[in-house]
């Protein structure tokens, strides 16, 4: 049995969408190929593989959150202090200790009355953080929560592995979620299979295996791939497998469960995880890929937590979307997935670039 929830009075009043200003592109990278040019276009037709935008050493998850979060209170006109609770998805916190959301509630001085907690998902954190985010609400808890979702796991990736390097963007997102005292059926169904742990994995650096000098030494694979324990690491034909296996028959399922045909779907938004997969599973559930955007992976890169958002504010939204009926698909790292079908109806959105400089790394 799944965890299924059907929500009715949660809307999703807003997202804003932060990219850092470091540009990189395969073609840069040649040398991670051996000088192959035809290599690197074929990565590109097929992976989808091309510019992604990154942080500098010093700016964080939090500090494009933080970004995002203050961009869309100003356009909205919205008082930080009536958000009755701050949930921070990421897998690149500021801190092991204290919590990163913690430290963002005083960065955006909310009110003392307002939880704040951390959530270590990435591919399909954002869909468990807006059904975290719709469960208080409907439970009565809560009136406004706060969702802020972001990674920086370009700080993850040995530069020198082809296999992640040229794979992940960085990006930051607040999405603002409130009572609605309308109607607005919101349906999630989650999934998790723990025995794919490490199929996506950064082995050293946590308490199980501490950095030493052994965790530090760098490897070379049998694809030429160089990274060390202390670097990201990816199996991707195992993830590949969990994409098309799974994922085509929780669509199916969300679709049964929320009572919607395909043609009743506006767009199907999946976790940006590369232009293969995503075609691979359109195919598997036959939706027209007018309805799926997956050019994201080409213009940012793998962005995480975040590729969801980014998509809804680069390929759904304008400054206003009225009454869009969207599928949302997380997936990957865990291995944990989730899926929700809900609308997006005349909500604010905008993605731009971050800007914050060294006044929001006065910190640490």
């Amino acid at each position: 049995m799944s965890a299924k929830s059907k929500f009715s009075n949660v809307k999703i009043s807003g997202i804003a969408s932060i990219i850092p200003p470091i540009r990189k592109s395969i073609v840069d990278e040649i040398d991670l190929y051996g000088g192959d040019i035809k290599q690197i276009e074929r990565i590109r037709r097929r992976i989808g593989l091309d510019v992604r935008f990154v942080v500098d050493e010093r700016t964080t998850s939090s500090d494009l959150c933080e970004y995002a979060a203050n961009i869309m209170f100003k356009s909205l006109s919205f008082n930080p202090e009536d958000i009755d609770a701050l949930i921070f998805v990421s897998q690149t916190p500021d801190y092991f200790i204290p919590s990163t959301s913690c430290y963002l509630h005083g960065k955006l001085k909310l009110s003392k009355d307002c939880a704040a907690f951390d959530v270590n998902l990435g591919c399909s954190g954002y869909v468990y953080g807006l059904w975290l985010s719709h469960l208080m609400i409907e439970a009565g808890s809560c009136r406004n929560v706060l969702l802020l979702a972001g990674d920086t796991i370009s700080k993850c990736v040995n530069p020198k592995d082809r296999s992640a390097a040229p794979l992940f963007g960085d990006a930051g997102s607040a999405t603002l979620i409130q009572r609605s005292e309308e109607n607005k059926p919101a349906h999630f169904i989650l999934h998790s299979d723990g025995r794919g742990y490490d199929s996506i994995i950064l082995p050293a650096g946590g308490f199980r295996m501490p950095k030493s000098a052994t965790t530090a030494k760098e490897i070379r694979d049998d694809e030429n791939n160089v990274r060390s324990q202390e670097d990201l690491y990816i199996n991707g034909s195992d993830i590949f497998s969990f994409a098309i296996n799974e994922i085509p028959s929780a669509i199916s399922e969300i679709l049964s469960f929320s009572d919607k045909k395909p043609e009743d779907i506006d767009h199907v938004i999946f976790h940006q995880a590369n232009k293969y997969i995503i075609e691979n599973i359109a195919r598997k559930i036959d939706f027209p890929m007018e309805k799926i955007p997956s050019d994201i992976i080409t213009k940012y890169g793998n962005q995480s937590c975040a590729s969801i958002p980014v998509t809804i504010c680069d390929s759904v939204c304008g400054k206003i979307a009225e009454n869009k009926m969207v599928i949302l698909a997380g997936f990957g790292v865990g291995l944990s997935w989730g899926t929700a079908v809900l609308s997006l109806d005349q909500i604010y959105s905008t993605i731009e670039f971050y800007k914050g400089g060294e006044q929001n790394n006065e910190k640490r």
